[in-house]
């Protein structure tokens, strides 16, 4: 049935430029026309004076927003037409946008933060979440790349949870998504209406945000960190899982069974993508992944993980090669080299 609603809503409230993902069914995804719409409200709102703020918000309860719109994707790549490419070209875009906006860029969220929803959330100056948070990466489980800028946050999270995050697409509530730096602020959901009544009021929005802060929830990993920084110190995919067998304990097992589950070329691409990361600069990581991603969403690898996870539900994908022992040496090179005249071309002004 087709969407009766706008996908996205637009408002100026005073001193506020409000953006609402409003595709509660589907989890808030992205389209490719809710980016579009999004890079030209922001521009024109960096440019009115009276606009002192801008805050992006999902409808529904249950997601602030899922991630893109991997099934349109995957239809461009079937087809082997240039859409999902251009699509990500301009999410890219958008991401670069908010990491170098002007002014205060507020993402109040909540529930399912995934992908694309990272992407329009954790590059912004205030990252505001509830306690229902489900925060992850999760490209590797359908044949994808952690993409929308994550190089350059995920390299950036303390010790080897970054790279943890990465090969195993684990989902991460409110008190890890805190101490990993991916949130900013704990602010109950219950408390949106009034931030929001402040910032169009032209009230400050670090002082607004800081006011309705909570205290900071328990971190369920930091009793895992020090294995964590150990295990995923590896600088290769087979590293890591040479020291989750020999540790053979119940959370070594899990995650070692997990990242095994996940298509292999695209767990090399990742631990690459991350390590690369931590040298660049944000918008130079979005211009690596541009390389990477338009090039991956046309495998075949993606097409079979979007059927085993979201299409046919079976999850059981066909991965090519299957295990990493079928992945040559330097064999994925290729997926960084440049794209000529189709490469991302990004300005110099994102706050790293």
């Amino acid at each position: 049935m087709p969407e009766t609603e706008p996908p996205i809503l637009f408002e100026k409230r005073g001193a506020l430029g409000l953006i609402t993902l409003n595709r509660p069914k589907a989890l808030n995804a992205l389209t490719h026309g809710m980016c579009i719409g999004m890079l030209k409200a922001l521009e024109e709102w960096a440019g009115d004076p009276g606009v002192t703020t801008v805050a992006i918000r999902g409808a529904g309860p249950r997601a602030f927003c899922a991630g893109g719109d991997i099934r349109s994707m995957a239809e461009s790549s079937a087809e082997g037409s240039a859409a999902a490419a251009n699509f990500l070209h301009d999410e890219y875009r958008l991401n670069a946008a908010i990491g170098g906006y002007p002014k205060p860029y507020v993402a109040l969220t909540h529930g399912v933060v995934m992908g694309g929803g990272a992407g329009v959330s954790v590059h912004g100056r205030y990252r505001l979440a509830d306690a229902d948070l489900a925060f992850a990466m999760p490209e590797t489980g359908i044949g994808f790349v952690p993409d929308i800028g994550s190089s350059f946050f995920l390299s950036r999270c303390p010790g080897g949870t970054g790279a943890y995050l990465a090969l195993t697409g684990t989902r991460i509530g409110l008190g890890d998504a805190l101490a990993l730096g991916l949130v900013t602020h704990s602010v109950a959901g219950t408390d949106h209406a009034e931030l929001l009544d402040h910032l169009a009021a032209g009230k400050d929005a670090g002082v607004a945000v800081a006011a309705l802060a909570r205290s900071q929830p328990t971190s369920s990993l930091a009793t895992l960190r020090s294995r964590i920084d150990m295990i995923f110190a590896g600088s290769t995919v087979e590293a890591v899982l040479e020291r989750l067998d020999r540790d053979q304990d119940e959370f070594a097992t899990a995650t070692a069974r997990l990242i095994r589950s996940r298509a292999p070329v695209s767990l090399k691409l990742a631990m690459e993508l991350v390590r690369r990361g931590g040298a660049l600069s944000r918008n130079d990581c979005l211009k690596m992944e541009y390389r990477v991603a338009s090039r991956r969403v046309m495998d075949a690898d993606f097409r079979e993980g979007v059927r085993a996870v979201l299409l046919d539900k079976d999850n059981a994908p066909r991965w090519s090669p299957a295990t990493l022992v079928g992945i040559a040496e330097g064999g994925i090179a290729g997926y960084f080299a440049p794209l000529g005249r189709r490469e991302l071309r990004l300005p110099d002004n994102a706050r790293d």
